[in-house]
């Protein structure tokens, strides 16, 4: 089974061409557009033989910008698609309190043995 460490670097070092504002789990600045990923965890992962035969990984990734219409917005999408992962568009929200436009999608990936 590929290391479930490889495989997260292969998605971050994805969004980090995204944009140079590219973070795992927090974001240290405040400057937009930025993009932060995170893996939340493991779902419908399948194991045969007392063993994980297919682990299911689940993340989110959320896109902060001031830029109404960003393509940054596709930039993702596009990322996603190019990953191979399942992924949907879960929120889009106007911040009053930070004036960014907050987009987050959820994602999902399976790899095994």
């Amino acid at each position: 089974m590929m290391s479930l460490q490889s495989k997260l670097r292969q998605i971050g070092e994805a969004f980090a061409t995204v944009t140079a504002n590219c973070f795992h789990y927090w974001r240290p600045v405040t400057d937009v557009p930025c993009l932060i990923w995170a893996e939340t965890g493991e779902e419908n992962s399948f194991h045969a033989n007392n063993r994980k035969e297919e682990q299911n990984i689940v993340g989110t990734v959320d896109l902060f910008t001031k830029t109404e219409f960003d393509p940054l917005v596709d930039e993702v999408q596009e990322t996603l698609e190019g990953l191979g992962v399942t992924w949907s568009l879960n929120a889009v929200a106007y911040e009053d309190e930070t004036k960014m436009i907050h987009y987050t999608w959820d994602w999902g990936v399976a790899f095994g043995g």
